[in-house]
């Protein structure tokens, strides 16, 4: 199953809080949570119309409370985990033993103790399977899933009772010392279990909404950019992967409260499957998704099996049913009327109202980590060379950047100029040599550490979160200049003052204010690659590098490009990679020349211009014709 199937919106409609001023501003952020709110107290009095049970509703609710977590993994991180039963059951068979051994009696700490244990494997599995991507991390959790299913019917036997479960878990008690509630079965039951899921609904919303929920939507979108603008995704996919195992704790531990009984089948394969079907089915990306793919998904399978003659034949119809809804609804369920409710009330999803009426100010620039005397290099490279086994891509290369200098690097095709252009960002290991950045070793540090220091890159290619706004966008690198690395700020609010100017500078800066609530799959190529730049440019960078800024352009775009790259300059040092020979002679005040994976020649454009050894090599002979 492929994350492309995901959609990263929350269920506002909007990736941003939608708000105009005053009580109305307030109103609009709190809409969705008033919605769930409205829809948890009505559902017991609508759904048994339909033959919908407390007991069936209550159980929908635990596996909506499990798939929040899981949700927030794969809907907005876009890690898919085939292991998710793994802390399910942990939590419920912790909690579970617990009660039933009186060794904690409090029904709410032993909740706490079993979602902790349950957050602890997390942090744990986490740890050792994020070090993989893709399939891998998918397989390398169903793998520590089918440990874990294995442990609890041999090792931990004595403990969760083998492949009897757990039976006799006491009924709930809510014990506060100075008053004692029972909750009983049925609808007792569903108001508890109802309660929880409405507190985990909002921890969850708050989450996604939060500068950490905005990283992580720009993680599924482009980790390797999410990288390059300063952000240690490792750490955000493992804090993400721990709130996903602690909210199956939670379930889990409810499960067992609710049934009074802890089964086996809680770490079976099929639990996490289901889990994987439900969130797909009602839509990943939504919160409310996996709720409502909870409640189509039990409800027929309950249903179905009721009704006579069917037989065997109640699980191919499910199948279909599930076939049909993901194929219809490519964005699940609730995806789907989350983008009528956007067209009803027209306004492109991800618009954030809130940032756009902040006033734009000057966009700030890292100052200089340490002081530089006048002309003395800002970035250099002593003898690096990139090397293949036996393919040397560069050789013992020398480059050096001075304050304020515009220099560009030229070569032609296959002449090693994107890997000497990697080298010096801090995404390629040298083989052999050193960079300097300010005079601080930087070699082998990585792109994240080097943009935390005031170095950032654009790409050839572009590397952009096509599925957010060009403001969503931008956020990505101030939230890392702002934050640092890495910030658990879970809870905290997204927007302020600094950051929405910051954004909004950046935004006009590369002239694209116009099209700031515009989702960047919408916007033409040279949009785009404004865009690009404009990415580079946010992180505040004082030294910047550029991949071939002009790669494509029109004559109108390329004139305005241009243009951009002559109005960044003060306070900022520049390398530019461009194969446009009248661009590059017009921009830069030194030239680097590339060939065969060597420094060819440098020296000044006019220097370069007339050199004899560049025409032969890069310019075709000009110089033989002309004689």
């Amino acid at each position: 199953m492929s994350t492309s199937q995901s959609t990263t919106v929350d269920a506002a409609g909007a990736n941003g809080s939608i708000k105009r001023g005053g009580g109305g501003m307030i109103m609009r952020g709190r809409l969705p949570e008033m919605w769930v709110g409205l829809g948890l107290i009505v559902a017991p009095f609508i759904l048994p119309a339909i033959g919908m049970s407390p007991d069936l509703l209550t159980r929908i609710l635990i596996f909506g409370l499990f798939g929040l977590g899981f949700d927030l993994l794969f809907g907005y991180t876009g890690l898919l985990s085939f292991g998710q039963a793994a802390f399910y059951g942990t939590g419920g068979f912790v909690t579970a033993y617990l009660m039933t051994d009186g060794i904690v009696p409090n029904m709410l700490l032993a909740l706490l103790i079993g979602t902790v244990a349950a957050a602890a494997m997390g942090l744990v599995i986490g740890y050792l399977t994020l070090r993989r991507t893709g399939i891998y991390f998918a397989m390398s959790t169903l793998a520590f899933g089918e440990m874990f299913f294995f442990m609890e019917n041999s090792v931990f036997k004595e403990y969760t009772g083998g492949e009897n479960g757990i039976a006799g878990v006491p009924s709930p008690e809510i014990a506060l010392g100075f008053i004692n509630i029972q909750i009983g079965s049925g609808w007792p039951m569903y108001w508890f279990v109802a309660f929880v899921f409405f507190v985990g609904y909002l921890i969850a919303r708050r989450i996604v909404r939060s500068p950490f929920g905005t990283v992580l939507k720009a993680i599924q979108g482009n980790p390797k950019r999410a990288t390059a603008l300063g952000h240690s995704i490792q750490s955000y996919k493992l804090m993400v992967f721990v709130v996903a195992a602690a909210y199956g704790g939670l379930a889990g531990g409810l499960l067992g409260l609710f049934q009074s009984y802890m089964p086996p089948d809680a770490f079976a394969l099929a639990t996490s499957a289901e889990i994987v079907i439900q969130t797909v089915m009602g839509g990943a990306g939504t919160l409310l998704g996996p709720l409502l793919g909870a409640t189509i998904w039990l409800y027929l399978y309950e249903g179905l099996q009721q009704v006579g003659g069917l037989g065997p034949y109640w699980k191919l119809i499910l199948g279909v049913v599930f076939v049909v809804l993901v194929t219809v609804f490519r964005h699940g369920v609730a995806g789907a009327v989350i983008q009528i409710w956007n067209r009803t009330r027209k306004l492109p999803a991800g618009i954030d109202s809130d940032a756009s009426n902040k006033v734009a100010s000057t966009l700030d620039i890292v100052p200089p980590l340490a002081t530089t005397r006048e002309g003395a290099p800002v970035l250099e490279a002593r003898g690096i060379s990139k090397h293949y086994g036996g393919l040397k891509a560069n050789s013992d290369i020398d480059f050096t950047l001075r304050d304020g200098e515009l220099h560009g690097v030229i070569g032609p095709n296959g002449a090693g100029k994107s890997t000497f252009f990697a080298m010096l960002a801090g995404e390629l290991p040298t083989t052999s040599g050193k960079v300097f950045f300010r005079g601080q070793d930087i070699t082998g540090i990585g792109v994240t550490s080097v943009c935390q220091l005031g170095m950032s890159k654009s790409y050839q290619i572009n590397q952009l979160f096509e599925q957010l706004t060009v403001r969503q966008n931008m956020m990505i690198p101030v939230l890392a200049r702002l934050r640092g690395r890495y910030r658990s700020d879970l809870l905290s609010r997204l927007h302020s003052e600094h950051l929405d100017t910051q954004v909004n500078a950046a935004i006009a800066l590369v002239d694209l204010t116009s099209h700031a609530d515009v989702l960047v799959s919408d916007m033409s190529y040279g949009e785009k690659r404004r865009l690009e730049i404009g990415l580079a440019l946010a992180t505040g960078a004082n030294v910047l590098l550029f991949d071939e800024p002009l790669a494509g352009l029109g004559p109108e775009e390329r004139v305005l490009v241009v243009s951009l790259l002559k109005s960044i300059r003060k306070g900022r040092s520049m390398v530019i990679v461009e194969h446009d020979m009248d661009a590059m002679f017009e921009l830069a005040e030194r030239i680097t020349v590339l060939y065969e994976g060597r420094k060819l020649a440098e020296g000044t454009p006019d220097e370069i211009r007339y050199d004899a050894s560049v025409q032969a090599a890069y310019l075709g002979g000009m110089d033989d014709e002309s004689a």
